[in-house]
């Protein structure tokens, strides 16, 4: 889930009523219908059902018709709900420490005799972002890209990983935010350098050559920048 969409869902339970249903549908480990719902914070099946829907709505449960019990009725089987497997996560500004616990775990699982711990996990984060970048061209089919295009296209996918790049000059795109901060202030230059193999790696796999991911620190902010040439 995207910090957006966490921060709507947030926003979906800030509701008693659809609060209260939510956490005892978690509970219940089973699907549950509108009418349990409604009875365990005491408000009417249709109130309910709007509620219920909200947080369909919000990804956080998914509903279905079905038999209770396995019993069979006349009719249409009844809506039941249950919790769906999206976890929500607010952090702000965005922090994204999945993605440097993949990269050290697969450096882990994939170190070499001939590279060191640290070498290996640069490499990960490389191919990472070449991936990434692969995926990127892939969906676009840019053609030959010039610095400008090229700049466009990873702002792009920097701002999807938390980065929040901003675009300083036509040439020049500066990352306002480490996604992977405060572990950057205890070990910065793995964590930085990470940061460098991975943009690194994006622009490599967006098949350009026109522009560099380069070590440009700032307090607050990314050790990274991006630049072209025109």
């Amino acid at each position: 889930m995207t910090n957006e969409a966490a921060i709507g869902a947030v926003a979906v339970l800030e509701d008693d009523s659809r609060r209260g249903m939510y956490w005892f549908i978690r509970r219940a480990r089973r699907p549950v219908t509108r009418d349990e719902a409604a009875a365990e914070v005491g408000i009417s099946r249709k109130l309910a059902a709007f509620h219920l829907d909200k947080l369909v709505d919000a990804g956080l449960l998914r509903a279905r018709y079905e038999a209770v019990g396995g019993v069979r009725r006349v009719g249409r089987a009844p809506k039941v709900y249950e919790p769906t497997d999206t976890e929500v996560r607010v952090s702000i500004p965005e922090r994204r420490y999945e993605v440097l616990a993949e990269i050290l775990m697969g450096a882990v699982l994939s170190e070499r005799e001939d590279e060191t711990a640290r070498e290996a996990a640069m490499r990960v984060a490389r191919r990472r972002g070449e991936e990434l970048g692969g995926a990127e061209r892939e969906r676009v089919k840019p053609g030959r890209l010039g610095a400008e295009r090229a700049l466009t296209l990873m702002q792009g996918v920097l701002a999807e990983h938390g980065f929040e790049p901003s675009r300083e000059a036509p040439t020049c795109v500066r990352l306002r935010n480490c996604p992977f901060h405060p572990l950057a202030t205890t070990a910065p230059d793995l964590v930085c350098g990470l940061n460098h193999a991975f943009c690194s790696g994006i622009l490599t796999g967006l098949g350009t050559d026109s522009v560099h991911a380069v070590l440009a620190p700032r307090d607050g902010e990314c050790c990274v920048e991006v630049r072209g040439t025109t």
